[in-house]
């Protein structure tokens, strides 16, 4: 089973490489799948697999897909995730 982790760009670090932060944990990330780092993407979310950004996604995904990653992991209390469900 493959899985990506959502995050936010903070920062380049060169022409293919930027600084993205998943849940606190930040890390420099291949951007050439989606045509390098370029300023205009600071603040953006991606899914990164294996260190290369694989595609943006919105913020509301990126914040679920995090929510949902840290359940799945025995982080976050499941009571929560079924008071919202209601």
């Amino acid at each position: 089973m493959c899985i990506a982790i959502p995050g936010k760009m903070t920062a380049i670090v060169d022409e293919n490489t930027a600084t993205i932060d998943m849940g606190g944990i930040c890390r420099d990330v291949n951007m050439a799948l989606m045509g390098g780092a370029q300023e205009s993407m600071i603040g953006k979310h991606f899914l990164v697999h294996v260190g290369y950004a694989i595609s943006e996604i919105s913020e509301e995904e990126s914040e679920e897909t995090m929510r949902l990653l840290k359940i799945m992991a025995g982080l976050d209390d499941i009571n929560s995730f079924e008071d919202e469900s209601h």
